[in-house]
């Protein structure tokens, strides 16, 4: 028995080593590239492109959830050649496997868990709670490992990526120093769950003794009170705020279960002094990684339950055949959804020597959403991953670039049309044959007549140059250039050209089927009022 009579053991600093977590974070992990690629530099910085496809809004839903791994900037690094995309498709392909899938979200549960509790072991104050948080951060962390070696082995994975993964852990787990980890881990964990003890509160003293079988008087004191119960009632308990850690009281009621309990407390205190900076650096960048498959594994299944599809796409270098089957814009698509809508989903095709999609037709009719589509798909399939659609074909650019129509700058004196100039002029200066552009009413702050003249000299530029490009334009003669260029259009019903169907179809443009349609609705057509005027 032990009466509270002496001040509280102070805390003697330490906490976690936190430079294995940092360490690994500051490097590419090896599950996102072949072991014989070379790792290129991940930008931090997002590409210019990335607004004028959504792509930010995008990436923002995918990573939402899961900031603290900072996985934005493997979003900004498309991939260089195809076998490393074959190496993401492989990874894909496993996860597929539900049996894996829930194996790697258990794994990543359990990596989650070692970090609150580290984070907490840095909040606590007192020595004894600190020196808990990281025995049961090593718990998580040794369970979570063992756990996915076994898993790797039973689920049947057969990429490369999750078998190099799956001998790594084969051969850490037998290390002495995990095995020593994981040991000692389980055996202080087990030891402090063991121990149970009595605190007797008598006005303004407390006594602490160990429990020696005592009856458990709150379960007794609930079931006495039970026979008041006459259904439900306005529940008049009040809701503290959790704090962290423990107040002084409850740490001086530690302090003396410990010295009822030696043997429990000094293997804990031997735990702490031995396994700081546990963590495996190989392990942590792994955690990271596969972060950054799941992430898009969750995100496409948000789309699958709404009854869209997701293919993995036949990618080339040098092909420059391209088609998508029933894909559509990602960004709008998740905005649809949330309203119980279904996204419209479009086609495109390009054989042989096409190179170029001139798409035109009635305003908010689904062209720039189009456009947005067909870099958006060669963007995540350039990033390795399945892409909208129920079918693809897709280019594998050296280079994204857009240009989309922007609002003039009050502080920019050179005016619009000389900063559109500019902004193409850099896109000339950069692009290659193996480029991708996507642009986007280009040239509308200008006559009809100067947008013409401009958009002839760059598209015939870029078909020169065998660029792969889409242009949204409203000057339908820039689809008749060259046989490089195929015309697309936004479609209308006939009944009602005021109707849009957000289908955009290949076919030549006229420039006035919607006027044509409209003037047909309202019996103004060239018949109709000449046969007025002569009646």
């Amino acid at each position: 028995m032990t009466t509270i009579n002496q001040p509280v053991r102070p805390a003697s600093g330490g906490g976690s080593d936190r430079a294995a977590t940092s360490a690994g974070a500051a490097r590419v992990p090896a599950i996102l590239f072949p072991q014989a690629a070379s790792v290129p530099a991940i930008p931090n910085a997002e590409p210019e492109f990335f607004r004028d496809l959504n792509l930010d809004q995008i990436v923002d839903a995918i990573t939402k959830g899961r900031e603290s791994y900072d996985l934005k900037p493997f979003f900004y690094a498309p991939l260089a050649n195809l076998d490393q995309i074959a190496f993401r498709h492989e990874i894909m392909h496993d996860l597929e496997n539900e049996a894996l899938f829930a194996a790697l979200k258990a794994f990543s549960d359990g990596m989650a868990a070692m970090r609150f509790a580290l984070d907490r072991e840095e909040e606590f104050n007192y020595q004894y709670q600190k020196e808990r948080a990281q025995l049961g951060a090593a718990v998580y962390y040794c369970d979570a490992v063992a756990n996915l070696r076994r898993d790797l082995d039973a689920t049947g994975a057969r990429s490369r990526g999750l078998l190099a993964t799956r001998d790594f852990l084969a051969q850490y787990v037998e290390t002495p120093g995990f095995k020593t980890l994981s040991q000692q881990a389980h055996a202080a964990k087990d030891a402090l769950d063991a121990v149970r003890y009595c605190v007797l509160i008598n006005d303004s003293n407390i006594t602490v003794r160990n429990y020696d079988g005592e009856a458990d008087y709150s379960a007794e004191v609930e079931d006495t009170f039970n026979i008041f119960k006459q259904g439900d009632v306005k529940d008049y308990r009040v809701s503290f705020n959790e704090t962290v850690g423990i107040n002084h009281v409850e740490a001086m009621i530690l302090d003396f279960v410990a010295k009822l309990n030696p043997q429990p407390f000094a293997a804990l205190d031997d735990f702490y002094a031995k396994h700081q900076g546990f963590s495996d650096r190989t392990v942590l960048e792994f955690d990271r990684g596969i972060q950054f498959y799941l992430a898009y594994a969750e995100y496409m299944a948000s789309f699958r339950t709404a009854g869209l599809s997701f293919c993995f796409p036949q990618m080339s270098d040098s092909s420059k055949t391209v088609l998508s089957r029933s894909g559509f814009d990602l960004s709008l698509a998740s905005k649809l959804i949330a309203t119980n809508t279904a996204p419209i989903c479009n086609d495109f095709e390009l054989n042989g020597g096409e190179r170029m999609l001139v798409i035109s037709g009635p305003n908010q009719g689904g062209k720039t959403t189009f456009a947005r589509a067909f870099g958006q798909l060669h963007y995540f399939g350039a990033l390795g991953f399945p892409v909208q659609g129920a079918e693809a074909k897709l280019f594998l650019a050296d280079r994204f670039f857009t240009h989309f129509d922007t609002e003039e700058d009050l502080k920019n004196l050179q005016g619009k049309l000389k900063d559109d100039l500019i902004r193409m002029h850099r896109i000339f200066d950069h692009a290659t044959s193996k480029s991708l552009v996507i642009m986007n009413e280009i040239f509308a702050s200008t006559s009809l007549e100067d947008a013409t003249f401009l958009g002839r000299k760059v598209l015939t530029r870029f078909t020169e140059l065998d660029t792969l490009s889409v242009c949204v334009t409203f000057i339908d003669e820039l689809s008749r250039l060259n046989d490089k260029i195929v015309s697309m259009m936004a479609s209308i019903v006939p009944d009602n050209p005021s109707q849009r169907t957000f289908r955009i179809i290949r076919r030549p443009a006229d420039g006035l089927s919607y006027a044509i349609a409209l003037a047909q609705k309202h019996h103004l057509t060239y018949e109709n009022l000449k046969g007025r005027l002569t009646r």
